[in-house]
């Protein structure tokens, strides 16, 4: 069995670069410096009835990758660490995290309430999924808590939302939806991929559930997917434990071992992109092509005084709404040489996205105008550039869209 080597020789609370690096390191009696890689779908025990215990849960181990994998515990422990979280399960990709985490606890007759500000597979699943197996939902305006507050019913068993939301990076008040939730004995789940956990700890504010999509920011650099679903032991042993267990969610050991990689350099990534994401909205603020800027760090945020109480930071994205609609947004795009057109984000690679013709294409134009998702609306994940060069790409771009 590998070793479980915590971090240092005392009981010290270390900082988040510091756990990045070292939390929930299993090494094995070879002493290796990096994170070995365990690529096996089973484990051999040393006797029947180590076998029957480590079965019966009498004896820690692994049984089955399916079930769980030396590296895939580390980059749990590690994201545990990080998060604040008591327990996690690391999935194929952040969809699998979102469908897991609220599908392993309703049944028929429950009732879901969320954002309706939230990715497009995120709406499907509760939009069209959900409902064929008997399980009601209410979209909301997120952004204003009696809307939660009137939305609730006694049968809620699950809230959602994302903050900041995609695409239009709209911040929710996750303290003030965690006191409706409690209210009726609900969970709320709260995607918190666009703030990352180093810039927003839903926990701490009262969510029960926090999920991830790992290929963005935690790998960030294009390689793999992954996703992550973090919360308290009890829930997870009482609601997802089993679902994870016999539906087979779980993330390969070799994706596990490329985002433990990941976390290493997180911070640092995260903070310069950040930096040039702040100057970014700073300068397209001020252009003539552009009409809106959405950004969490700018005072003209319409919810910056909930951002001032629960992120430590801005974001690696931002939205803006280019004059002359979609002809002026797809020239724009065309232009560039640096920014790349994808529908990824949190990469260490400039992205541009279109949502009205990419991630939110299957909405209707009244469910899109709801959002705020106009036809010239632009998402820019920054990356990890020069930021000068960037926003020269950006002005050449803008000059050629009108």
């Amino acid at each position: 069995m590998p070793e479980d080597t915590k971090i240092g020789k005392t009981a010290r609370t270390f900082r988040p670069a510091t756990q990045l690096v070292h939390a929930g390191t299993l090494r094995s009696g070879f002493g290796e410096t990096s994170e070995s890689l365990f690529l096996t779908q089973g484990f051999v025990y040393p006797s029947a009835e180590a076998a029957e215990a480590r079965f019966k849960g009498e004896e820690p181990g692994f049984i089955y990758s399916r079930y769980a994998n030396p590296t895939t515990d580390m980059f749990e422990k590690r994201m545990c660490a990080l998060e604040g979280a008591e327990d996690a399960r690391a999935t194929a990709s952040g969809m699998a995290a979102v469908a897991a985490a609220i599908i392993c606890q309703v049944k028929a007759g429950d009732h879901v309430l969320a954002a309706r500000a939230m990715f497009g597979s995120c709406r499907y699943i509760i939009e069209t999924l959900l409902p064929r197996y008997g399980v009601d939902f209410t979209l909301i305006d997120g952004s204003r808590i009696e809307n939660w507050q009137n939305a609730i019913r006694p049968n809620t068993k699950v809230l959602f939302l994302e903050s900041p939301t995609n695409p239009t990076l709209e911040v929710i008040d996750i303290s003030a939806v965690a006191d409706v939730a409690n209210s009726v004995g609900a969970k709320l789940i709260v995607d918190n991929v666009f703030a990352t956990p180093l810039f927003q700890k839903p926990l701490e504010l009262g969510a029960h559930i926090v999920v991830y999509s790992t290929t963005k920011h935690i790998d960030g650099q294009g390689r793999c997917l992954g996703g992550m679903i973090l919360s308290d032991k009890a829930w997870i042993d009482e609601n997802l434990h089993e679902y994870f267990r016999h539906t087979g969610p779980g993330l390969s050991p070799f994706n596990s071992w490329v985002m433990l990689k990941g976390l290493e350099t997180l911070s640092v990534r995260v903070k310069q992109q950040t930096e040039s994401a702040a100057k970014i909205a700073d300068f397209l603020s001020t252009h003539s092509a552009i009409s809106k800027v959405i950004y969490p760090g700018r005072a003209d945020h319409p919810q910056a005084d909930i951002i001032s109480r629960q992120m430590k930071g801005g974001s690696t994205l931002l939205a803006f709404e280019v004059k002359g609609g979609k002809k002026a947004a797809f020239n724009f795009e065309n232009t560039l040489e640096i920014i790349l057109i994808s529908n990824n984000l949190g990469d260490s690679k400039s992205l541009v996205t279109h949502p009205t013709t990419t991630t939110h294409k299957n909405l209707t134009d009244e469910a899109r105008a709801e959002l705020g998702i106009s036809d010239g609306l632009l998402r820019l994940s920054v990356g990890l550039e020069d930021a000068d060069d960037l926003i020269e790409d950006l002005d050449v771009a803008l000059k050629a869209a009108l």
